[in-house]
């Protein structure tokens, strides 16, 4: 797997681990702490987005044994793109003209970052 595939990978599994912990946020609302805490404690899109997080993070530093952090890093710009997206796509969240001008600006800057990185 190339090192770019890898990455990309690192960020799919976070941006998922996201769209459960939002899940199971929404499954708690309105609940007391403990009443919360027990529920979590019976979700399995909970337990799903830990195990997706503790992948994402193994996956991480094998990469990071491969790959500057400098040029590692700003991949997870990509998540930073897919969460809020996945909340407007699957939660309904509202996004206004200027977040998608924001959006450009973190896909150019991930971009220009990565110029040159290639080897």
């Amino acid at each position: 797997m190339t090192n770019a595939a890898l990455l990309l990978t690192v960020v799919v599994f976070l941006s998922a681990g996201q769209f459960l912990f939002k899940r199971a946020g929404l499954a708690i609302q309105g609940r007391s702490l403990a009443d919360g805490g027990w529920t979590l404690a019976t979700l399995p899109s909970f337990y799903l987005a830990l195990a997706l997080y503790g992948l994402a993070t193994v996956l991480w530093i094998f990469v990071l044994s491969r790959v500057p952090l400098t040029e590692a890093y700003p991949w997870i710009a990509g998540a930073t793109m897919a969460v809020p997206l996945i909340g407007w796509l699957f939660y309904g969240e509202q996004v206004t003209p200027l977040f998608w001008v924001g959006m450009t600006l973190i896909v150019a800057g991930l971009l220009l970052t990565q110029l040159g990185t290639q080897r």
